[in-house]
């Protein structure tokens, strides 16, 4: 205790000497230091405003980064529904059938009808399943094959619906090898048949569900874009006045005229025919004995 206190005094000792010696460079020894230290301040000042700076925008690019993920994974069906008046329906057809298939797409439906008073236009539907990643792309291929009537586009969000039939089958799937593991180890038959009936009827929840999860992948993965095609109307001709017909050809449809009038004169006659054997000879004959009586009966008297 004594050596350690002895030691400390020297400590002391040695401390205020060192204290006494640097006395005279204090001031310029605290004035080297504020000047270091207001210099230090000011660039630590600008570094923590530019950090500040690129701190805010690598958060809103994180944001964003973030959004464009989320967006990204976000499960959608997108359809279209095009009309279009073309030149010809079957060069038309021929096109985007070709742009579908090199889009790595098919057609999934075709119909076709004529059309008009001669039965001269063609119109139809084509229905197009294309991938949805290049669904803008057919789009926009589709609508430069003949002029637009209308074109409309709508995308339905079904990323809750997806992960709902997700997270439902994947219960059931665990609910069905547990049904399996009591029915492995069931004893009586009442209870065999108790979860033989449940194992049946999960399994077949599992199988509709996982047709409905394959239907609305299909959908997603595949985009649905419907065509209607029509060819354009026949130019209307206009009818000509009575006075613009000529000479000839008036005369020419006069003696048809003539000539079908007779017919329809013929025509006649021969309806009539059995009506005037049947009912105007009694007629007649009675007429004639009538005057016969009439003129005998004048000369007696």
């Amino acid at each position: 205790m004594i050596a350690l206190a002895f030691l400390v005094v020297l400590a002391g000792c040695g401390g205020l000497g060192g204290s006494a010696g640097g006395g005279a460079d204090g001031g310029s020894v605290n004035a080297s230091s504020g000047g270091l230290n207001g210099g230090s301040g000011a660039e630590s000042a600008g570094a923590t405003a530019a950090a500040s700076g690129g701190g805010d925008a690598g958060a809103a690019d994180a944001e964003t980064g973030n959004q464009q993920a989320l967006q990204a994974n976000r499960a959608t069906i997108k359809t279209a529904h095009v009309r279009l008046e073309v030149e010809s329906f079957d060069t038309a057809r021929e096109n985007i059938t070709t742009a579908t298939r090199r889009l790595g797409g098919y057609v999934g439906a075709s119909s076709e009808s004529t059309r008009g008073e001669n039965g001269n236009r063609t119109a139809g539907q084509v229905v197009l399943r294309v991938p949805s990643r290049n669904f803008s792309t057919l789009y926009d291929q589709v609508q430069a094959t003949g002029t637009v009537l209308s074109a409309t586009t709508n995308t339905s969000d079904v990323t809750e619906q997806l992960v709902d039939l997700e997270a439902r089958l994947e219960n059931l799937r665990a609910q069905r090898q547990r049904l399996r593991d009591l029915y492995e180890n069931a004893s009586d038959t009442e209870a065999v048949l108790a979860v033989q009936e449940r194992l049946s009827n999960t399994q077949s929840e599992i199988e509709r569900l996982e047709a409905r999860l394959q239907s609305l992948e299909n959908r997603i993965a595949l985009s649905t874009i419907t065509v209607e095609l029509t060819e354009p109307a026949d130019d209307p001709v206009a009818a000509e006045a009575w006075y613009d017909v000529g000479v000839i050809d008036a005369f020419v449809d006069s003696i048809g005229g003539v000539v079908t009038t007779l017919r329809a004169a013929v025509v006649a006659v021969a309806y009539l025919a059995p009506y005037l054997l049947v009912f105007g000879v009694p007629l007649l004959l009675g007429y004639l004995v009538y005057r016969r009586r009439a003129t005998t009966s004048a000369s007696a008297e």
